[in-house]
């Protein structure tokens, strides 16, 4: 179900106050966006980037942070749904990189389910994922 304004805006000043404090590397004002409870999950784009509680998701993002001058996460179409004190968001995006002196910008998806507690939008769930590169567009498979 389409998210009322009011939530959509909400949902969406999350997702920017999170492209913000990881650009800025704001570690705590980061953290402070997501649920902590210890069943928190988040994938990241790499193939053992999974994250479950905020003490792994803390090691992961100054891993990122680690092994890079300078990142950010910029958000373009997005879908906001709610129900209750439950949303979900599906947004495409970009990763930009500076990392081993070379500057990258690469497409980017994100889903993520929020909870409402109190008067704050919680992150309880985040999937980032690049696309595939070697599948061709109109192709469900790379070949």
């Amino acid at each position: 179900m389409k998210a009322d304004a009011t939530t959509e805006a909400a949902v969406k000043a999350v997702l920017d106050k999170f492209s913000e404090s990881y650009a800025k590397r704001d570690l705590q004002t980061l953290l402070a966006l997501f649920a902590p409870d210890p069943d928190l999950v988040l994938y990241g784009t790499g193939a053992d980037e999974k994250r479950i509680g905020l003490a792994e998701l803390k090691v992961q993002v100054e891993r990122d942070w680690s092994q890079s001058d300078a990142a950010s996460m910029l958000f373009g179409w997005t879908s906001v749904s709610a129900a209750g004190s439950v949303a979900w968001v599906a947004t495409d995006g970009a990763f930009e990189v500076q990392a081993g002196g070379q500057e990258m910008t690469l497409p980017a998806r994100l889903t993520c389910v929020l909870e409402r507690r109190g008067n704050q939008w919680l992150i309880v769930q985040a999937h980032f994922s690049v696309p595939f590169g070697q599948q061709s567009e109109g192709e469900s498979f790379p070949t």
